[in-house]
């Protein structure tokens, strides 16, 4: 069941704000650095820190021993200064004393390696072990921080699952053996669901099943998927556990856990987003992407859509550099104010960092921080400064929700993961990158879209929107399925591409011909897959008129198809596919069903994109001027809309063509000089910058009155 949504528990009376702040481990540094850092804390404008993340060892010393006392005093001295704490439970990393005395809760590799400390995060998710003592920790805490006045949220745990996601011990093996029990109720079941004929894996009882250890072949495809599965609703139930203890001793103050939107396929937190009373995620720049801030929004935009459009926290990202990344470049003047407000464009009431002060030690030594190394007298923490102030001036837009946008682009974990696995027509496939190329040809042709998750389609979740997109949509049930027809046949516009609807929910392959589940509903059929190589292309035309547009050109896959019942928009020209169809449109009644049969990148998406958006009566609310180069957003009150626009580019933008047309400004944030860097180091934007231009990696929140 949902929990209802909550935010902070904030002080009565507090003026809304977004919150603003960092994880903060006061633990690494000595007692006279505190009274710096609240210090800075206030100049910066910090409002919230998340505390005691990494510090079991800290807090309970030896097994029979604890130690609270320096935990007491930065509370005090956070709450004295006006800086709310959600604190954490302390749970991610544990203790030497916990794994020396009890090495079974170690994580087991498939091929049979223990995890050993060192690190973080090794445990077991399914160690009864591990629960017993990380529950008896958060019970203490609770106990203790209950009504403190600094806390305004617990903080579970920490990224969970991020390094021990996969375990393939035996406690997971038997936690594995009851999740499958449950789900398919008797060993035949199961037996039809995996497909065990094959290669005489039939199984005669639960206990004969293992989880998908090193194997001398292939595993078993639908073992590998349910082992994901499990995997997460492993965590997903230590997640509640954690929580559970909470909610009965603080049933005022609510929970989160932070999700890695971004960074990892392993954990559904669609499905997870429902255990928390707010969703906060982390999110770090991938510089080794192309259109890596297309990413960072991607991310945002999905963040937003699993929290059901509802405000969300941003619990940590970088203000410069990380330290995990084949090479670790610092942001450019500018980049960390708008990554920081695109975020809160797509829905984040909270903007913090990991993490408040850079460690002098460790592995994140060199990951930077709102204090870097070189102290206050930094431009670096200048520019937290004057985040802060941007902040503080978007009071107006805290509480709003996303607003709707005219087209969803639906998100699946489950076909992630199934069309990723090994033994599929081709390795080359990244699925969340083909569902980016979609989004960022969106971005260039200035139209508003939604990340949706596949799932809230079940619930109505597509009522509203014009266009729905699915890329690689793969694994579709019959329910999926038939609600996708549903869409359809009610007026909606679905695009949906190769490798969509070819299995099942127990990824079993539909038989009759490919799409499988949507073949009908597409009006088209595939005998057989014609993946393209390496370094493969195929070209398209430019629809009716025949010509070839250079920029069309499909990678990755290819495929002959059959037109049962459809409109030919684009056919491929040369090869042994010549003058076949590549994109098809089938009009049902008001509706329309179209299909993509290659990956075309943002270059040939945007050559092949508008036609299906003007079918679906989808136009750009941006003057051309500006598709490209500026991103549009918007959030609402249900009275006013908040309209974020951010500039893309390392260039001032002119918004001319904008006079009068979206609103009243609220504020223009962030963003560098047109000429460079000031010589007193302040690169946000001023008076000066304001009027028709909008300076470089700057966003403009205009106000305008909601519709109807």
């Amino acid at each position: 069941m949902t929990r209802p949504y909550r935010w902070l528990r904030l002080p009565e009376g507090t003026a809304p704000r977004i919150e603003f702040g960092a994880d903060y481990n006061p633990d690494q540094w000595p007692r006279e650095v505190w009274d710096d850092d609240v210090r800075l804390m206030r100049e910066a404008g910090v409002t919230t820190v998340s505390l005691a993340i990494f510090s079991w060892a800290q807090i309970q010393p030896t097994a029979d021993t604890w130690d609270f006392a320096w935990l007491d005093e930065i509370m005090d001295l956070l709450h004295a200064n006006g800086i709310s704490v959600d604190l954490a439970t302390a749970t991610a990393s544990p203790p030497a004393w916990l794994s020396t005395a009890h090495p079974e809760i170690l994580p087991v590799t498939a091929e049979g390696a223990t995890l050993w400390p060192g690190g973080r995060q090794h445990w077991r998710p399914t160690s009864p072990v591990f629960r017993e003592h990380a529950l008896r920790l958060v019970t203490a805490l609770a106990e203790r921080y209950a009504d403190h006045p600094a806390l305004v949220a617990w903080h579970v745990n920490n990224e969970l699952g991020c390094h021990n996601f996969y375990d393939y011990s035996n406690d997971a093996a038997d936690a594995f053996r009851t999740w499958l029990a449950e789900r398919y109720g008797t060993v035949e079941a199961l037996n039809a669901a995996w497909g065990t004929a094959f290669w005489s894996q039939r199984y005669s009882a639960f206990e004969e099943v293992l989880p998908p250890r090193l194997a001398a072949s292939f595993p078993n495809p639908t073992q590998q998927l349910d082992f994901r599965r499990f995997s997460s609703d492993a965590l997903k139930d230590y997640l509640r556990a954690e929580r559970d203890v909470l909610d009965r001793i603080t049933p005022d103050v609510p929970v989160t856990t932070n999700f890695m939107l971004s960074g990892s396929k392993n954990m559904d937190y669609t499905d997870w987003a429902d255990e928390v009373d707010f969703v906060a995620n982390d999110h770090y720049v991938l510089s080794w992407l192309d259109r890596e801030r297309d990413e960072l929004s991607f991310s945002a935009n999905l963040t937003g859509n699993i929290a059901r459009r509802r405000p969300w926290f941003l619990m940590e990202h970088s203000t410069s550099a990380v330290n995990w990344q084949p090479v670790n470049a610092p942001k450019k003047p500018g980049e960390m104010a708008r990554d920081s407000l695109v975020h809160v464009a797509h829905g984040a009431d909270a903007v913090c960092f990991f993490q408040w002060r850079q460690s002098a030690a460790g592995a994140e030594k060199f990951h930077s921080a709102m204090v870097p190394h070189g102290g206050e007298d930094t431009r670096l923490f200048r520019d937290v400064v004057a985040l802060g102030q941007d902040l503080r001036a978007l009071s107006a837009v805290v509480g709003a929700d996303r607003a709707q946008a005219p087209v969803a682009l639906l998100f699946d974990y489950e076909s992630w993961w199934a069309v990723e696995a090994d033994s599929h027509p081709t390795s080359l496939l990244s699925y969340r990158q083909e569902l980016r190329a979609w989004y960022s040809a969106l971005l260039d042709l200035g139209v508003r879209v939604d990340v949706v998750p596949a799932s809230h389609a079940a619930d109505s979740g597509l009522d509203g929107y014009a266009m729905v997109i699915a890329p690689v949509l793969h694994l579709v049930s019959q329910d999926r399925a038939e609600r996708l027809r549903s869409y359809v046949e009610g007026g909606g516009h679905l695009v949906a591409t190769y490798l969509s609807g070819i299995v099942d929910e127990n990824d079993h392959a539909y038989l009759g011909g490919y799409p499988g589940a949507l073949r009908d509903l597409l009006g088209v059929r595939v005998e057989e897959f014609a993946p393209l190589a390496a370094g493969e292309t195929v070209t398209l035309d430019d629809g009716p008129t025949g010509s070839v547009w250079s920029d069309t050109t499909g990678t990755l896959w290819s495929e002959p198809v059959d037109v049962l019942e459809a409109d030919v928009l684009r056919r491929y020209v040369g090869g042994e596919l010549d003058g076949g169809a590549a994109v098809t449109r089938r009009t049902v009644g008001s509706g329309s069903a179209a299909y993509v049969s290659t990956s075309l990148g943002v270059d040939g998406l945007t050559a092949v994109v508008p036609e299906l958006l003007e079918a679906a009566g989808v136009a750009s609310e941006l003057p051309e001027s500006l598709r490209g180069t500026v991103e549009l957003a918007v959030r609402t009150d249900g009275e006013r809309e908040f309209v974020f626009l951010v500039n893309r580019t390392a260039e001032p933008v002119d918004l001319t063509d904008l006079t009068d047309v979206l609103g009243t400004e609220v504020a223009t944030l962030g963003g560098v000089r047109a000429g460079g860097d000031d010589d007193d180091g302040d690169d946000s934007a001023g008076e000066d910058d304001r009027g028709s231009e909008l300076p470089p990696r700057a966003v403009r929140v205009l106000q305008r009155p909601a519709e109807g």
